[in-house]
């Protein structure tokens, strides 16, 4: 019995890494993109000197630039796996408790 307690526990850690590390890495892409953007929009304003070039930037549907799209939109898949792994881990966890 202490074994399946060990069990769940480590499967419970399990989860919350994943779940820790796939947030941590949605942060980092978000905050990337943001560098990244903002970087291009100083460089694109220095090279033309002008104040507005920024909306030189193609822009997506919701008007940010199309990169940030693409990448938000990889972020959201990412949290859909691993919504998706956790929803697994879980009924391997009830299926190994009955």
């Amino acid at each position: 019995m202490a074994n399946r307690d060990g069990g769940s526990g480590s499967l419970g850690t399990l989860l919350a890494g994943a779940v820790l590390g796939a947030a941590g890495l949605a942060w980092w892409m978000l905050s990337e993109s943001e560098r990244r953007r903002q970087r291009k929009l100083e460089l694109t304003r220095y090279s033309s000197g002008d104040a507005d070039a920024g909306e030189a930037l193609e822009a997506g549907d919701d008007g940010h630039p199309r990169r940030e799209q693409d990448l938000q939109d990889k972020v959201h898949q990412l949290n859909q796996a691993i919504e998706d792994v956790r929803r697994q881990l879980e009924g391997l966890s009830t299926q190994g408790q009955n």
